[in-house]
């Protein structure tokens, strides 16, 4: 996992820092974020974000190699530690505390190929495993398959779906579901939602019509950080078009560079609050940055004084 990049830092993190050199190696240290899937304005705003705190330490070379490792990875922090952390489940918990008529509604989007319908499946798996009863609506009412695919996971985690017939409208098999969910009083509604891509503009209106319809109270985006900078431009797309509010990773596991996470919380400025490890219903794991940082760097952040 992120062995790529790992191995570019840690080259950077053996040079010994001066003041001659360091424009050098905020180069290197951005061709390197660049080089595994780190997005252009998310590598300058890293490096930037070095040289400014590291300019006036009037300290040894020995002890600036330190503090420029420490540095950068203050830096990597600072754009995936974004404002208003969501913690999903109590924030759902807390929700239907205040209100019982109406269920969560969780809006899921990603294109073909990320592992939208298997994530969706570990979402209602999850919120099972935390006594919060589920319903899916099957509004990915294009893709040839894509109902009896997403039916066969939920079958298996024991969930129940909400489908009419391919072609039909997106938004109204979301608006059934919600109100199939308020009158049997179901805790939560997830929207599965049709993963063409984001260059199909019949595709982002119809996302347009179902959250004006349905008003999720969450926007997710799913996210393959295998997919290089074409996630970034989908993550960029989605949020443009509907307002994203977190993300969720899938294929770390399989991950050798690790920029796919970096890029999203950069351009969303929203939190990433799972990440996807493996096929099975209980591989998706809470995102933690400072987990993040020392897999990418080999050691743990030193916490600010």
């Amino acid at each position: 996992m992120f062995k790529k990049l790992r191995e570019g830092l840690s080259s950077i993190f053996k040079v010994t820092l001066t003041d001659q050199n360091m424009d050098d190696i905020l180069d290197e240290l951005k061709i390197t974020l660049l080089k595994n899937d780190v997005a252009m304005l998310a590598a300058e705003q890293i490096c930037a974000d070095t040289k400014k705190n590291m300019l006036g330490q009037k300290v040894g070379a020995f002890t600036k190699k330190d503090i420029l490792e420490d540095t950068i990875k203050q830096a990597i922090y600072s754009i995936l530690k974004v404002e208003n952390q969501l913690e999903f489940v109590s924030t759902i918990k807390a929700h239907l505390q205040k209100n019982t008529k109406r269920p969560y509604v969780i809006l899921v989007l990603g294109v073909n190929g990320t592992g939208k319908t298997t994530t969706i499946a570990k979402i209602a798996h999850l919120l099972k495993k935390n006594s919060i009863s589920t319903v899916v609506a099957a509004s990915d009412t294009f893709r040839a398959g894509a109902i009896e695919q997403l039916e066969t996971h939920l079958q298996r985690v024991g969930v129940p779906i909400i489908k009419q017939t391919y072609k039909a409208d997106p938004a109204s098999v979301g608006f059934d579901a919600i109100q199939h969910a308020t009158a049997k009083r179901i805790n939560t509604v997830i929207i599965d939602t049709s993963g063409r891509q984001v260059t199909n503009k019949n595709l982002l209106e119809e996302l347009k019509k179902i959250k004006r319809i349905n008003e999720p109270d969450l926007t997710l985006f799913i996210g393959d950080s295998l997919a290089g900078n074409d996630v970034l431009y989908q993550a960029e797309q989605f949020n443009n078009t509907v307002t994203l509010d977190a993300s969720i990773i899938t294929k770390l596991d399989a991950d050798s560079k690790g920029g796919a996470a970096l890029s999203i919380a950069f351009i969303t400025k929203k939190p990433i609050i799972y990440i996807g490890i493996g096929q099975g219903y209980d591989d998706l794991v809470p995102f933690d940055p400072e987990w993040f940082i020392e897999k990418i760097t080999g050691s743990k952040i030193k916490a600010k004084n």
